[in-house]
């Protein structure tokens, strides 16, 4: 009977933690980025000639940019210098995070390629490779963030820099490593590999920054009953 009601127990705690936790998640942030990339690819439904594919691959780009500058906001977290005892590790509540927004990125993305007619519309694995790397690029900044940084909500700053980034790489990528190239260019392929490897590198370094942040250890030695920060 006690190994029944503790599993109860623990089964209690860990809906609680998950609703707990999608409750944090910014969600009016992702919903602003996720309208701006769905109006984005909508543009073109403006013109009254058929719409010109660079464009339309250009727009889907730009709109898996605005998606990925809502996820710059995912791990913001206004208590995160608030001291209250937590047992469950960063990386778990970090993850639970990302399984709450997740199936909406793929619903997002499934309706951003849908708004685009078929016969005009990119290689979609192909252009699915260059979303999802760039979202991770936008994990991976927000985690380094959280993991360097005593900022409770680095969003702002992390937005920014992935936007900055995006620029920089468009223009200043020579021309043998460009990343954003049209389906006919015979770069296309090797475009994708190095697309690939950013997604593997954004992967890494947000495994790398699951840990508690650095200054964990100054927390605890101030604080020596074992309290830490409630972050992300």
């Amino acid at each position: 009977m006690k190994g029944l009601e503790g599993d109860r127990r623990v089964r209690g705690v860990s809906g609680a933690l998950v609703w707990s936790v999608g409750r944090t998640v910014p969600w009016r942030a992702l919903g602003a980025g996720a309208v701006v990339g769905l109006l984005l690819v909508w543009l073109p439904r403006l013109a009254d000639g058929p719409p010109d594919p660079w464009l339309v691959l250009n727009l889907l780009r730009g709109a898996a940019l605005a998606f990925a500058l809502g996820l710059a906001f995912l791990l913001d977290d206004p208590a995160r210098h608030l001291t209250v005892p937590v047992t469950t590790r960063r990386w778990v509540r970090t993850g639970l995070r990302v399984a709450w927004v997740a199936p909406v990125a793929v619903l997002w993305w499934t309706a951003a390629l849908a708004l685009v007619p078929e016969e005009i519309r990119p290689p979609v694995g192909a252009l699915t490779l260059e979303a999802g790397a760039t979202a991770a690029l936008a994990l991976a900044a927000a985690a380094t963030a959280v993991r360097f940084a005593d900022e409770p909500e680095p969003g702002p700053s992390v937005a920014a820099s992935i936007l900055t980034t995006a620029i920089l790489a468009g223009l200043l990528l020579p021309h043998r490593w460009a990343l954003f190239v049209s389906p006919d260019d015979p770069r296309w392929e090797a475009a994708h590999e190095r697309w690939a490897v950013v997604l593997a590198a954004a992967v890494l370094v947000w495994g790398l920054c699951g840990p508690e942040p650095l200054r964990r250890g100054h927390v605890l030695r101030r604080h020596p009953r074992g309290a830490v920060p409630g972050s992300p």
